[in-house]
C-alpha cells in the first residue's frame, strides 16, 4: 500500500505542475510553488479524520457537477485564477481518492486496479462506439471529436465491466453498478474539463512529460474525477 500511495502521490505533483501551466505560469519557480502548494493541501487533507476526508468528497461531487454547467454552458470563461484555483479542487481530491483507495483494507489495490479497468472500459467503448456509430458532437467547443454515440457506448462498456467486476469480487451487483455507472459519467467529465483548460491555455497537451501521450494530466483526467467519486461511492456503500 505503501508504495502504491507513493506513487499515485508522485504522478499528482507531477500534475500539479503541468496544471500550473493552464493557470499561465510559465517559470520553472512558480511552476514549482503551485505544485508544492498542492501537495501540502494533499497532506492536511490526508491527516484530517475520516468524516472529514468523506466531507471533501462530497464537495469534490458538488464541483464535477458545476464542471459540467462549465463545460456545458461557458466552456470560454474564467481565466487564468479560476484555472489555477480548480487545479486545487481537482488534483487535491484525486490525490486523497485514489491513496486512500489503495490503502484501504482488505482490498484496496484490487479496487484500485479494478478503477484502472473501468476507466479504460469506458474509453474503449467510446472510443470504438464514436469511430464506428459518432454523429453528434457532445461538446464540440471543447473536445471536438467526442460524441453522443460515443459517450453512452462507453457508459454500455462500464456498466458492462461493473457487473463482471462487481461478480468476481462479490459485491451487491445493483448498488455496485450504480456507483461504476456514476464513477464512469464523472470520468468523461474529468475528461472535458482538462480539455477545456488546455484550449483556454492554447496547449495541444498539458506537457510532453510523456513522450507519445503528451503530459500526465493527459492520461490522468478521467481519473482525477473517478477516484474520489469511487472513493464517495464506496463510503455509500458501507466499505469506507
Amino acid at each position: 500500500p505503501a508504495v502504491a500511495v507513493a506513487a499515485v502521490m508522485v504522478v499528482v505533483a507531477a500534475g500539479a505542475w503541468e496544471w500550473a501551466g493552464f493557470a499561465g505560469i510559465a517559470s520553472r519557480a512558480g511552476r514549482l510553488v503551485y505544485a508544492t502548494t498542492v501537495m501540502l493541501c494533499v497532506v492536511l487533507g490526508w491527516l484530517a479524520a475520516t468524516s472529514v476526508l468523506v466531507a471533501l468528497l462530497w464537495c469534490s461531487a458538488a464541483w464535477w457537477i458545476l464542471a459540467t454547467v462549465w463545460v456545458v454552458l461557458a466552456p470560454g470563461s474564467g481565466g487564468r485564477w479560476a484555472a489555477g484555483v480548480a487545479g486545487f479542487v481537482v488534483l487535491v481530491p484525486a490525490a486523497l481518492g485514489l491513496g486512500k483507495l489503495a490503502e484501504l483494507e482488505p482490498d484496496g489495490q484490487v479496487l484500485l486496479l479494478f478503477l484502472l479497468v473501468l476507466i479504460a472500459a469506458a474509453d474503449i467503448g467510446a472510443y470504438f462506439g464514436g469511430r464506428t456509430f459518432g454523429r453528434r458532437k457532445l461538446a464540440p467547443r471543447v473536445s471536438p471529436n467526442k460524441t453522443w454515440e460515443g459517450f453512452w457506448s462507453g457508459v454500455a462498456a462500464a456498466a458492462c465491466a461493473a457487473w463482471v467486476g462487481g461478480w468476481l469480487l462479490g459485491q451487491s451487483l445493483w448498488p455496485w453498478v450504480a456507483v461504476c455507472v456514476a464513477v464512469a459519467l464523472a470520468s468523461v467529465v474529468g475528461d472535458l474539463v482538462e480539455s477545456m483548460f488546455k484550449r483556454q491555455a492554447g496547449l495541444k497537451d498539458s506537457s510532453s512529460l510523456l513522450p507519445g501521450h503528451g503530459g500526465v494530466l493527459d492520461r490522468l483526467d478521467s481519473l482525477s474525477a473517478a477516484g474520489p467519486m469511487f472513493l464517495l461511492g464506496l463510503s455509500l456503500l458501507g466499505r469506507v
